[in-house]
């Protein structure tokens, strides 16, 4: 017996982060752009829109490349180069564009 796959909604996908990476996003977002009580406020709209947006799959890939080109050497360079790569941080930029015009 097959269960039916049924399409992921927005409820599910925004509760598919982990609160230990929402959390880490928004201290680094708080460092950013200060330490105030708005700030935290912008901050924490910035991950729920990120979160609405792009599933979490998706977000911890971009993460990866993202810190893997903070990596030296010549075996990283496949990070900083391939055209999958730079799809997933493209796709992370977006949501995050998008996240800026809506909290800030």
């Amino acid at each position: 017996m097959t269960m039916p796959v049924h399409a992921q909604s927005v409820a599910d996908r925004m509760n598919d982060y982990p609160t230990a990476a929402r959390a880490d996003y928004v201290f680094a977002c708080m460092q950013t752009n200060g330490l105030s009580r708005e700030t935290l406020e912008h901050c924490a709209c910035s991950i729920d829109m990120i979160a609405s947006i792009l599933p979490y799959e998706k977000y911890v890939e971009a993460e990866t490349v993202l810190s893997m080109r903070q990596v030296g050497g010549e075996r990283m360079a496949i990070f900083r180069s391939a055209a999958s790569a730079e799809a997933f941080v493209a796709e992370l930029r977006r949501a995050q564009a998008e996240a800026e015009i809506l909290c800030f």
